[in-house]
Parts: structure tokens; sequence; C-alpha cells
């Protein structure tokens, strides 16, 4: 019975440095991965309080007017990281978001992994979703699907004309349906310089919506200013 007792307490201790692992993660892990992987955009450097929010998997026709509409209550911009799939049938309300003043992404042609794909796929995607997006505005940045990537698609995404960023704040709202969790853990580890990360389409973009209802002014009370990519990178402090 000791002996069950004492692997239970240990499965337990392991679970709880696991999840303080990952609660705190973009405060230690993240800026390491930044230095290895200097190719790609996870936080920028800056004393400013600024934090850039974005937003994958768009446009999504019920919950991205009510995160518009939100934002603008807020006085906050984002970077909209569009799947170019989507936009069929949306592309008034891809209209509304760059005319309010956000910036959208390339989030390539549908949710699917990006490291997955053969070079040539991967290229084939950014390139037909580029072509879509570009209709709209320019567009700078480009987010691999699912957040891995490798060399050969970051040489890619140079030569086609993009920057690669992934971020600093993940939520795991993709994974988790927690609302309380998500806004919790964005506003725990946002500091000058992060790179929110959340998502629309379906149940994830309901609950993007009540977790921006509770993170926008508890941001904005703190004194942050809520800002896109672009305008993040502006905010560079020189080393």
């Amino acid at each position: 019975m000791r002996t069950v007792a004492l692997y239970f307490a240990a499965v337990l201790s392991l679970l709880l440095v696991v999840a303080a692992a990952l609660w705190t993660g973009p405060r230690w892990l993240v800026p390491r991965i930044a230095r290895q992987s200097p190719g790609c955009l996870y936080h920028v450097p800056t004393s400013e309080r600024a934090v850039a929010l974005t937003l994958d998997d768009g446009p999504d026709p019920v919950h991205t007017p009510e995160i518009l509409q939100l934002l603008r209550a807020h006085e906050a911009r984002a970077t909209f990281f569009l799947i170019s799939g989507n936009v069929a049938g949306r592309e008034a309300l891809v209209a509304d978001v760059v005319t309010a003043g956000h910036e959208i992404g390339n989030h390539l042609t549908r949710d699917e992994s990006s490291v997955r794909l053969s070079p040539a796929a991967f290229e084939r995607a950014a390139g037909e979703a580029g072509a879509v997006l570009a209709r709209f505005a320019p567009v700078r940045w480009l987010r691999p699907g699912g957040g891995f990537y490798n060399g050969t698609m970051l040489e890619t995404i140079g030569r086609l004309g993009y920057d690669c960023s992934l971020g600093s704040v993940y939520p795991y709202d993709a994974h988790l349906a927690s609302v309380r969790l998500a806004s919790a853990y964005v506003l725990a580890n946002a500091r000058p310089g992060s790179v929110i990360v959340l998502h629309e389409g379906g149940a994830r973009g309901r609950r993007t919506v009540a977790t921006l209802r509770r993170v926008l002014p508890a941001l904005r009370a703190r004194g942050y200013r809520v800002v896109t990519l672009s305008e993040l990178e502006q905010l560079r402090s020189e080393k």
C-alpha cells in the first residue's frame, strides 16, 4: 500500500512540474527557442508596454465580426492569420478587417500541419494563399500551420517575400476548452513585446471572443497597448 501511495505521489509531483513548466513557458522556454531559431519571430525585445495580438484560422462569419467589435471598443489592433480556403464567400469580411486598420497574415490554404507537407506542397500552399490575400492588402507575415517548421520551410518563406512568425503566449486554446484558463494564462504571461496567439472558427472562435472580453480590458488597465505584429516590430529595442 505504501508503494502504491509513493507511486501516485511521484506521478502527481511530475504532473505538477510539467504543469508549472507549461504555465511559465513564455518566460523561460520561448526565449530559448527564439534564440535557437532566429529565422522566425516569437516575441519582440522592447521596453514599451505593448503586445501583439494574433488570431489564426479566420475569417469566420460568426466570430470575426464579434472580434472586430471588441477590438474597436478597446482601441486594439490585431494581425489576422487567414486561411485562404476560408476566404471564398467572405471577401467582404476580409475587407472589413483591413478597413478597420488590422493586419492580415498568410496561414496557408487549409487548417493542417505545414511541417508534414512536402517542400513543393508547402511552397504551393503558401503561394496560393498569398495570391488570394494580396487582393486585400500587402501581406508581410506567414505563420506555418501547426506551429512547427524547418530550415527548408524558412528558406521558402523568405524566398516568397514573407517573414515567419509564431508567438510567445499560446494559451492552448485550440486544445483546452476553457476560457478561464486561456484568459488567466494570457494575463499571467503577457510582457512587453509578447506575441499572443488565439484562434477563430467554431467553438474556438466562441472561446476567443469570451477570452478577449476578459483580456483586452485587463491589459488596457495595466497600461498595455494591443497592436499588430508589424507595429510591435517597429518598437524593437536596439541592442
